[in-house]
């Protein structure tokens, strides 16, 4: 009987200890071709630097990491986050990169009961907004966040009156553009033309021809590489108005392979690479020795997730195995480090964090995002009432509504 006793004992010590070594492992859903692959590899390069200073251990635990390639489509993001849990066995998620993307998956991530945390989010359109999945863990800002600033900014700031849109036709420039559009109306702006381009296009000359030449700004929303497509026509066909855009238009990854076309660019974002804090310059350093290159906002980003996914660890001493309190400790952390700044998630899982508006400009001969203001504690909400927010219609191509269109 006491032999039978200690075989039992030792067979339950020996399951602890394995489960104790057993690794966390983490699906990586990134983009390394198409139009958006220029961000899936910044993603990559922020998550990798983050595993390589903790030589893939977060407290006391080995860390796998599984990279999925979703090719920027939606179908694709969810049968690859699909093969990621079922056949990798992951405990969390980090990704996917597009907006499109992150929506397609909200379901199923809700089945799984498998935490994901997308670089990027929608405004409205997606279950944790609405309170339905706390298994979706924002820890940068959604589309609408950072432009909230930028139209705020643009109107009062800068005293621009009329402003044109053009922007990707897709989820992200949709959100992003209906951000800008709300607060810059708000302020007494004017928007008076929207145009959207496919997101393959070939050649914005056709959209840019149709530009309104009267305005005083262009409010441009692209992303990938289409960037640098757009602002060399733009330029090419002459146009003076000055130009505002999301985070993705004049990142530092896509910034290296621009000229003086993006001179005078105005963009938001929830990263600033000359933010100040010896956590980024540290992080800063670290990005341009091991990959000679100047981080970006999707480098900052799945860093910000690996210090998260840290501190999520750290709250349950190891113990992701325990599912319920591993979920639970995602949403309790606060960082007050790293490269971003402050960040902490509201009720419904989304950040509440700074935004920086940025203005290109030449320095020692190379061309950098020059921070210009900084709005603190931005909410996804901006200073709208959450409740009503939620219940409002829902940013869309068509919302807010050109209500001061020209002839």
């Amino acid at each position: 009987m006491i032999r039978a006793l200690a075989a039992i004992l030792l067979l339950c010590l020996g399951i602890n200890v394995q489960a104790q070594q057993e690794p966390l492992r983490i699906g990586f859903l990134t983009v390394r071709t198409g139009p958006l692959a220029a961000g899936g590899r910044q993603m990559e390069e922020g998550i990798n630097l983050f595993l390589k200073q903790r030589n893939s251990t977060l407290s006391g635990r080995k860390v796998q990491i599984f990279f999925a390639d979703t090719a920027g489509q939606p179908a694709q993001a969810k049968s690859k986050a699909q093969e990621l849990v079922e056949r990798d066995k992951v405990h969390v998620i980090v990704g996917p990169l597009a907006t499109f993307e992150a929506l397609a998956l909200d379901d199923y991530v809700l089945q799984a009961k498998v935490p994901m945390l997308p670089p990027m989010s929608a405004a409205q359109n997606d279950l944790a907004q609405r309170k339905q999945s706390d298994y979706v863990i924002h820890t940068y800002g959604t589309a609408a966040q950072a432009m909230y600033p930028l139209g705020d900014y643009a109107q009062k700031k800068l005293g621009v009156k009329r402003v044109a849109m053009v922007a990707d036709d897709f989820t992200y420039g949709h959100e992003g553009a209906a951000g800008f559009q709300k607060t810059f109306e708000d302020a007494g702006g004017r928007v008076v033309q929207k145009l959207w381009p496919p997101l393959n296009a070939p050649d914005y000359g056709s959209f840019i021809g149709q530009l309104k030449t009267s305005v005083d700004g262009v409010y441009a929303g692209f992303a990938g590489s289409n960037p640098v497509r757009f602002l060399r026509a733009y330029r090419e066909y002459g146009m003076k108005m000055t130009v505002f855009g999301n985070p993705t238009l004049t990142d530092e990854g896509i910034l290296k392979n621009m000229g003086d076309e993006a001179l005078g660019v105005y963009t938001a974002s929830w990263y600033a690479v000359d933010h100040d804090t010896p956590d980024n310059h540290r992080f800063v350093a670290s990005i341009r020795k091991e990959y000679n290159v100047t981080p970006g906002f999707y480098t900052a980003a799945t860093y910000t997730s690996g210090l998260w996914i840290e501190e999520a660890m750290k709250l349950v001493k190891g113990r992701f195995d325990d599912k319920a309190a591993f979920v639970k400790a995602l949403h309790d952390v606060k960082l007050d480090h790293g490269p971003m700044g402050p960040l902490r998630l509201d009720e419904y899982g989304k950040p509440i964090l700074n935004v920086y508006i940025r203005k290109v400009e030449r320095r020692n001969g190379e061309l950098v995002n020059v921070t210009v203001a900084t709005y603190e504690n931005v909410s996804q909400f901006w200073k709208y009432d959450a409740k009503g927010f939620i219940s409002g219609p829902q940013y869309s191509r068509d919302y807010p509504p050109l209500r001061f269109a020209e002839p």
